[in-house]
């Protein structure tokens, strides 16, 4: 009798154990997905005849990708995406990804829902660093500006680091106005969760995290062969 239970309760722990990795799986596949799409985003910004200035993105210590941000308005606006951030880290690598959220309204005669690229070039690697500690809005507590473009992103672009943040946002392949002042950011915490697990802190995947992926991999070669 004994016996028969530690077997029917090896059988459920086999089960339980099965189930818990298929769901670790998923997940994982889900947040490489949201990878892939930030990586699809900087191909079409690539690609694009008006482009960020290569330069920039040198200087620059930090990004955050959002694709496919909801741009929403009826008087007042809101907006809403997910995406991820990386920061360069001392050895001019570029970091594993951290999930973030951006969340916010705006005032004025708009109308219409509209899905946009959003990309956020950051001059410091300091805001991003402490994002855990709580929400940063922009406009606000970090100074945005709308990012100089270059026809060729390899040519020699003039302009003043005076913000702290350059936005770019495009819309169907081309450039498009849209305004972030007054958004929030923040951490997307159950999607981090999502692919390095329950313990992952932000900091930490900034600046020591080395995950074993090929979504994360191809990410970081577009960044560092941008131009």
């Amino acid at each position: 009798m004994f016996l028969k239970k530690l077997k029917t309760l090896n059988f459920q722990a086999l089960i339980f154990a099965g189930i818990l990795a298929s769901t670790t799986s998923f997940a994982q596949n889900k947040e490489e997905e949201k990878v892939k799409a930030a990586a699809a985003v900087l191909d079409d910004f690539t690609g694009a005849q008006q482009n960020i200035p290569a330069q920039l993105l040198e200087a620059s210590k930090g990004i955050i990708i959002i694709p496919r941000m909801i741009n929403a308005g009826l008087l007042v606006g809101g907006k809403h995406g997910k995406g991820l951030a990386m920061v360069k880290r001392e050895n001019g690598e570029w970091s594993d990804p951290v999930f973030v959220t951006i969340t916010g309204g705006s005032v004025g005669a708009q109308i219409g829902v509209q899905a946009v690229d959003l990309v956020l070039i950051f001059k410091s690697d300091k805001s991003l660093l402490n994002i855990e500690k709580g929400d940063y809005t922009l406009g606000s507590d970090l100074s945005v500006a709308a990012g100089p473009v270059s026809k060729n992103a390899s040519a020699t672009t003039d302009y003043k680091l005076e913000a702290e943040v350059y936005s770019y946002s495009r819309s169907k392949g081309l450039f498009a106005g849209v305004t972030v002042n007054g958004a929030m950011l923040d951490v997307d915490t159950r999607a981090n969760t999502g692919l390095y697990g329950s313990k992952a802190e932000v900091k930490t995947i900034f600046t020591e995290s080395n995950i074993s992926s090929a979504a994360v991999e191809e990410l970081r070669r577009k960044l560092n062969d941008f131009n």
